[in-house]
């Protein structure tokens, strides 16, 4: 996506190899009319493939997300990265490793507000290893829900997240792929 694009190399902030920040339009401060052209990007995407539901993990993804979920005019699940401590019940419940804060979370999903007849789509800010999304598909299978796909707005194409899901047998569409990180270096890769 072009203008996503634009807005990495112009904006974007390569702390070192592995670090991309994006906070001045993705994740701290949202461009609101950057996510609405994310969210019909998405849309054409994914379009006609039986989708039911749009999938997040919280916090970055639910901008992005939920302008998909508005587009296709879908529900917008948000998994959870820390257990209600009082709505524990009835939750399908899986452990995560962040690569990029080095630590672990438990990701959580109401088994209510899916099923078995879903078929959901997962949006996320960053690939990079895959764990987030492998996560989420972990839970999806728990509700014997299927997975249409994964919307990624920033691979680092140079992490081995894709060929992991891939592997796996599910579809990655990414709106922007790095290729190379270093301090102050962003290279992207079509």
């Amino acid at each position: 996506m072009k203008l996503l694009e634009e807005k990495v190399l112009k904006e974007g902030i390569a702390v070192n190899e592995n670090i991309l920040k994006v906070d001045g339009f993705i994740n701290h401060q949202i461009d609101p009319e950057l996510m609405k052209m994310i969210g019909e990007d998405f849309a054409e995407h994914f379009k006609n493939q039986g989708i039911t539901k749009i999938i997040t993990i919280e916090s970055s993804g639910i901008a992005p997300a939920l302008m998909t979920a508005y587009t296709m005019n879908l529900p917008l699940l948000i998994l959870k990265k820390s257990p209600s401590k009082v709505l524990n019940e009835n939750m399908y419940q899986t452990i995560v490793t962040s690569y990029t804060k080095g630590s672990s979370y438990e990701l959580t999903l109401a088994s209510h507000l899916i099923n078995a007849q879903d078929h959901v789509l997962i949006i996320d800010d960053f690939l990079a290893n895959g764990e987030a999304a492998t996560g989420a598909i972990r839970l999806i299978r728990k509700a014997h829900a299927t997975v249409a796909g994964i919307g990624i707005l920033i691979e680092k194409s140079f992490q081995p997240g894709r060929a992991k899901l891939e592997e796996q047998g599910f579809y990655v569409y990414s709106q922007v792929r790095v290729s190379k990180l270093g301090a102050g270096i962003i290279e992207l890769t079509s």
